[in-house]
């Protein structure tokens, strides 16, 4: 049975070696909190942020949120501790920084077995470079561990000596390869980061893409991007309402002995069907959230 529909449309990068945020995360409205163990902390903090990660999420308070732990790679002085809380730690997934190939990905997996992280500790991959872009479907197809490639789109714009553009299409062939891999293979598909804060209007227009082009939703940088990734990537209103009559109007055209249905001058078949109810299930995962 495939995996009940988790909201995935705002994900926060939050510093471990910064406290006041670890304690602001508990009241944030993202579906999903990221505490950073890499980039976002300097080398001599890297010890002391793994601490304070593990005291914060010990204690609670995080619910419903999605929680995620971003290690240092296995290969620096940090990535076998941090492996070693993550397998310890109440949280949902490891994620992975500068994921190039499978084979990091099984020896990290490897690691964590061996170290006893529970069987439903998931494995997040972050594709950030061309190599990683080039190999995604080899890095989601790894483990049965793996649930969601994650796009590192600064990294990677600057390894493509891409020019930033509002319409990102200097990355798009990459979006979509890092896409195509997650889909073929069952999992959850990330956008990158929009690091611009003063610009909300590109930020927007960067969720609005990333939605069209089929993406769970958006990895940020800051609160203030949470309320527009929530909205954007969330189906409205009038996409339920009519999901939900797509699939009553389907059921009685099925029930007549008919396998395909015209609504609204266009021809509605059972994979159209298949995406209503996952319209469908995202709303009602969404409204939970907001009354659980």
């Amino acid at each position: 049975m495939p995996a009940p529909i988790r909201p995935r449309r705002s994900v926060l990068f939050m510093p471990g070696s910064n406290p006041r945020a670890l304690e602001k995360a508990r009241a944030l409205p993202a579906d999903g909190l990221i505490f950073d163990l890499e980039d976002a902390v300097a080398p001599e903090a890297k010890e002391t942020a793994r601490a304070a990660v593990a005291a914060a999420v010990t204690a609670g308070g995080y619910a419903p949120r999605e929680l995620v732990l971003r290690v240092n790679p296995i290969d620096t002085v940090w990535g076998h501790a941090d492996l070693a809380a993550a397998a310890t730690l109440p949280i949902d997934a490891v994620l992975l920084p500068k994921v190039e190939n499978a084979e990091r990905v099984r020896l990290t997996v490897d690691l964590l077995d061996a170290l006893g992280a529970p069987l439903e500790l998931a494995v997040w991959c972050m594709v950030e470079t061309p190599l990683g872009v080039l190999a995604a479907a080899d890095i989601a197809a790894a483990s049965p561990r793996v649930a969601a490639l994650v796009l590192g789109t600064s990294d990677l714009a600057n390894d493509l000596h891409a020019r930033p553009t509002r319409d990102r299409l200097p990355l798009l062939t990459s979006l979509g390869l890092v896409l195509l891999a997650a889909r073929a293979y069952g999992r959850a598909a990330l956008d990158g980061v929009h690091l611009d804060l003063a610009d909300a209007e590109g930020f927007a227009a960067a969720c609005r893409q990333g939605r069209e082009l089929g993406f769970d939703g958006k990895t940020l940088i800051h609160p203030d991007q949470i309320g527009p990734a929530n909205a954007i990537f969330a189906p409205t209103a009038e996409e339920a309402t009519r999901a939900r009559r797509l699939i009553d109007l389907y059921a009685a055209a099925a029930a007549a002995g008919k396998g395909a249905v015209r609504i609204e001058g266009r021809l509605v078949e059972a994979l159209h069907v298949e995406e209503a109810r996952r319209t469908l299930a995202l709303a009602e995962a969404i409204a939970a959230r907001k009354t659980g």
